[in-house]
């Protein structure tokens, strides 16, 4: 359904260097920089058929955090997950909600950081149901 997902950034290398060791764990390699013709940097990371960006709001104002918004990524199992969640604070994330794990009775471990700029982020891995 989703091409893309893009947030904006008050620091763009700040974010950068939190992203690449988040986004590192999952996998996914260096991002592809752009300046966009504004003159505005932005960030194009790719991985497993999606992108996720960062980009300096290219109208000019400050960017702002989205109030309910969550961007969820998935893990392929829970000690990555809890490393996701691990990686996020180490660079600036702030741990948010209830701690890293199972949630009972939902087959789902989940892990919420806020990163730099205040974004809510939200790690996942759903149990695999027995064969």
């Amino acid at each position: 359904m989703f091409n893309h997902l893009m947030l904006g950034s008050n620091d763009i290398e700040r974010a950068k260097t939190f992203y690449d060791a988040v986004l590192g764990v999952l996998g996914c390699g260096a991002p592809l920089r752009n300046v966009a013709a504004s003159g505005h940097v932005r960030y194009f990371y790719r991985h497993a058929g999606s992108t996720f960006c960062l980009s300096e709001p290219i109208d000019g104002e400050p960017a702002t955090v989205a109030n309910g918004s969550t961007l969820g990524f998935k893990c392929d199992s829970p000690e990555q997950l809890q490393r996701f969640h691990d990686v996020a604070v180490e660079h600036g994330g702030v741990s948010i909600e209830d701690p890293p794990g199972l949630r009972e009775g939902t087959g789902l471990h989940l892990a919420y950081v806020r990163d730099p700029d205040g974004h809510k982020l939200c790690a996942l891995y759903r149990v695999k149901a027995p064969a």
